[in-house]
């Protein structure tokens, strides 16, 4: 891929490219987003058009990839001697001290083939504080023509010492990521199943179903895709230590995909609770049914104005308990981050909501 191929990308593209033209780049930048792997490709693009042998203008520096030149190619197949990244790839899905302290010493060495030496630190947001720490000093003082660029999909999650010593990018548009067809649709089930629960501890259990269903049938698809571009798949016969990290790098790649997922489908659920409790605090004048979300819809405040599930729940809490439940899944995204047992935290978060 070139930086042609992100059309809906190009103020942050241009200010890249501007910044290759006048070699005024910075020595970091933090790269955040809503998918990973779109940022891991811009990231990939940008190694690349710093290296290319093949789109360079005549007296100019090359300010995008041709994707055929021998360095461009090495880039992306993952075996150029002066691009080295770093993952999360322990037990705990966390980038480590150890894999820190070994990529700076990549960092400190000339390069080999190539004009800039480049790291790339994919979901920084998993940086320990002891790996951060270590990685403080090459931060503030990298070595010349080195170009360190971290991943986050969740910037608030990267430690402030990291973020104040780089140059941030954001790739994930303006305003909130909108919602794609298959989450729309888990939404208006979840909605509608909602608006028709009766209190019951069944219809409990049935609204947990919908959700876990929608968590396993996304892990399973995050599996698939991320097993697919594994290297694990291009070089079946490559040395047992190699194929073991590259193991250990699509299990937690594979989780961290997945809890990112989680996060965003459980934030989902948060707006839609938040349009819930903006039509109990709209319900005071006692509206006619479909006018309230009506005069809220025609204003903006709502997410999702045309769920009829809203209005019902809306209909039968209070606006106190309907700012509680935002709590509730506040606190269970929380807990997910920790080592709790992630069904037994979503069936108590569930229960605990007022419907």
């Amino acid at each position: 891929m070139a930086f042609k191929d992100f059309p809906g990308q190009q103020q942050g593209i241009r200010l890249l490219q501007r910044s290759i033209q006048q070699d005024r780049l910075a020595h970091a930048y933090l790269f955040t987003g809503h998918h990973l792997d779109e940022l891991e490709a811009m990231a990939l693009t940008l190694a690349k058009s710093l290296n290319c042998a093949g789109s360079a203008p005549k007296g100019g520096k090359p300010v995008d990839s041709c994707d055929h030149c021998l360095p461009c190619q090495k880039i992306m197949h993952g075996n150029h001697p002066d691009v080295h990244w770093a993952r999360p790839e322990s037990k705990t899905r966390v980038i480590t001290t150890e894999q820190m302290r070994e990529l700076m010493r990549a960092m400190q060495l000339k390069p080999t083939e190539a004009e800039y030496k480049t790291a790339i630190i994919v979901a920084a947001d998993r940086l320990r504080v002891e790996a951060a720490n270590a990685f403080l000093k090459t931060l503030e003082e990298p070595p010349l023509k080195s170009i360190l660029i971290l991943l986050t999909t969740e910037p608030q999650r990267v430690l402030e010492t990291i973020t104040s010593r780089c140059l941030r990018l954001n790739f994930a548009g303006e305003g909130p990521r909108p919602l794609d067809p298959a989450q729309q649709q888990w939404l208006a089930t979840f909605s509608e199943m909602a608006g028709a629960e009766t209190k019951s501890l069944l219809g409990r259990y049935r609204l947990m179903d919908v959700l876990l269903r929608k968590l396993n049938e996304t892990k399973e698809g995050i599996d698939k895709a991320l097993t697919a571009r594994s290297p694990l798949q291009q070089y079946k016969d490559a040395d047992k230590a190699l194929i073991e990290r590259w193991e250990d790098e699509l299990a937690a790649a594979i989780e961290a995909e997945y809890r990112r997922y989680r996060t965003e489908l459980l934030a989902i659920l948060q707006n839609w609770l938040r349009d819930v409790w903006l039509r109990t605090l709209n319900m005071g004048s006692q509206p006619a049914p479909g006018e309230a979300s009506k005069t809220l819809g025609e204003h903006g405040l709502l997410r999702f104005p045309d769920l009829p599930g809203t209005e019902r729940v809306a209909r039968r809490i209070s606006s106190k308990e309907a700012l509680g439940n935002l709590d509730v899944i506040e606190q269970l995204q929380q807990r997910l981050f920790t080592n709790v047992q992630e069904a037994l935290a979503l069936e108590v978060g569930l229960l605990k909501l007022r419907l």
